[in-house]
């Protein structure tokens, strides 16, 4: 199994493959199939095939994960955000040369932008009568693709843009068929996922998380994936009750979010029939994974994953065996190993280094970017700007990411470990811990904090409480109370230039 039209014959016939939080039926996998072939001919009657780049702007739902998938099974799709500005739609489907982009029929942004780019228009035309996620494309345009049919091992399937920061543009990861079958494959693997499972996605389907961990791996464990309209902290339990799923993937300030209303919702959730809840993206506070675990009575297995990688490469275990909090587990597919600062391999249990991967899942580079591929790619290893640890038991830790790292007058720490105690004090629901300028040090640890609902602390009440705990040039000079803390679009904390966000650099 080295691509998405091998990948998609591992369902039963007449099982469910991808549904809907509305009241449709799902769409079964003899139909998935059936529909994956009739899109890729339906591309290459519009002259587009095997290579091509076709950007998607959907919203969230069963035909934004059944567009990915039967698409990518005969061009290279680029799943964008449809809550970007011009200026960022612009930016990216310029830098992909994006031949064609999916929309919606009627008016819209992207539609916009495309157009003044040139870039030809495909119309996606839901079908829910006929099952969740079942769709045809529209186009006027006609012509014969330089490589039609099916996709192979090593055509590009998925293109995303890394991030960026404040000080580089965002970089263009190109994911082959088998990097993201591998992953699939991984995920499958160390989740146990078999066809009776039932994935709720809540995360956004433009994100790896959510077409990997919750899409892609459920179908190549044959089971199915119910596709909500966005993440709703408010609708989920009722999701909960009408879906009835074994698992659900998710990043941190999702589960804090959900753990905020849990308490509202005791009989929806009582009744769960969840095996696991998955977290990964950015770290797990551990009072929240035990908190869930508590509440929903279903273990929390916390994932290490990013875009270079296909998503996952490390996981913590499924019961029996031993699940750490705080950790992100034993590598889950990849090799993984940790750099000193002249990119050696560090060898032995307790030693700190950068975290490098190699294997199948992993891209062969960043696309027309001689010098970040010099920089990421080091003898066959990928680095992937993570500081990390192993134990004694080979669990990883991550201690930080390089470029967020506080140093303060040369010395360098941690702000997972602020992030970390101040998600100790009872009053705190959420913390994130920054840079902040300093004219003599470089610069200082700041902090921004959310309090519980009914809940009260002052700025000297938190100092106090990390001054017991900490070493003094740790304890953030700044402690900031606000009412929410800026996120991206995936739900993950901003923290490179938070501090200029809050007004705290003038």
């Amino acid at each position: 199994m080295n691509s998405l039209p091998e990948l998609l014959l591992r369902g039963d016939d007449s099982a469910g493959a991808i549904g809907s939080t509305d009241d449709v039926p799902p769409l079964a996998y003899r139909e998935l199939r059936a529909q994956m072939e009739r899109t890729v001919a339906r591309l290459n009657s519009f002259g587009l095939g095997r290579g091509d780049r076709i950007a998607i702007v959907l919203r969230n739902g069963p035909e934004m994960a059944a567009s990915f998938v039967c698409i990518a099974a005969g061009a290279a799709t680029a799943p964008l955000n449809p809550g970007y500005r011009a200026e960022e739609l612009e930016f990216s489907l310029a830098d992909l040369e994006a031949k064609a982009l999916v929309v919606e029929p009627g008016p819209s942004l992207a539609r916009d932008v495309a157009g003044k780019l040139g870039i030809p228009i495909l119309e996606l035309h839901a079908q829910r009568e006929a099952g969740a996620g079942t769709f045809t494309l529209e186009s006027s345009l006609r012509g014969k693709p330089s490589v039609p049919g099916l996709a192979a091992a090593d055509d590009v399937a998925l293109l995303l843009h890394t991030s960026g920061t404040t000080s580089s543009r965002p970089k263009l990861v190109p994911l082959l068929q088998r990097n993201l079958v591998a992953s699939a494959r991984h995920i499958v693997e160390s989740l146990q996922l078999v066809p009776g499972d039932l994935c709720l996605n809540i995360m956004p389907l433009f994100h790896i998380h959510g077409l990997m961990a919750a899409t892609l791996a459920s179908l190549a464990a044959g089971a199915h994936v119910c596709c909500s309209p966005g993440f709703s902290a408010l609708r989920y339990f009722s999701w909960l009750e009408d879906v009835r799923p074994t698992w659900t993937t998710a990043v941190p300030t999702m589960h804090q979010a959900i753990l905020d209303r849990a308490g509202r919702h005791r009989d929806q959730v009582g009744q769960n029939r969840l095996r696991f809840i998955r977290s990964s993206s950015a770290s797990l506070p551990a009072p929240v994974m035990m908190e869930l675990e508590e509440i929903f009575e279903a273990p929390v297995i916390e994932s290490y994953g990013m875009t270079e990688a296909a998503h996952q490469m490390a996981s913590n275990p499924l019961p029996p065996l031993r699940r750490k909090p705080g950790s992100v587990g034993v590598p889950a597919g990849p090799q993984i190993a940790l750099f000193d600062d002249e990119g050696r391999i560090r060898a032995g249990k307790g030693i700190t280094g950068e975290v490098v991967i190699r294997g199948p899942n992993v891209t062969p580079g960043y696309e027309a970017n001689p010098e970040a591929n010099a920089a990421a790619f080091v003898e066959g290893w990928f680095r992937t700007g993570d500081q990390g640890i192993f134990d004694e038991d080979g669990y990883l830790q991550l201690t930080g990411r390089l470029k967020e790292l506080i140093n303060r007058g040369g010395e360098k720490f941690s702000p997972l470990e602020i992030d970390q105690l101040l998600m100790e004090h009872p009053a705190v629901q959420l913390a994130c811990c920054f840079a902040l300028p300093h004219e003599k040090l470089g610069e200082e640890a700041a902090a921004a904090v959310v309090l519980r609902e009914g809940q009260t602390a002052s700025e000297r009440q938190l100092h106090d409480f990390l001054h017991a705990r900490l070493p003094a040039f740790k304890v953030p000079r700044k402690i900031v109370i606000v009412k929410e803390i800026p996120k991206g679009p995936t739900g993950k904390l901003q923290r490179i230039g938070l501090a200029a966000r809050l007004g705290l650099t003038e």
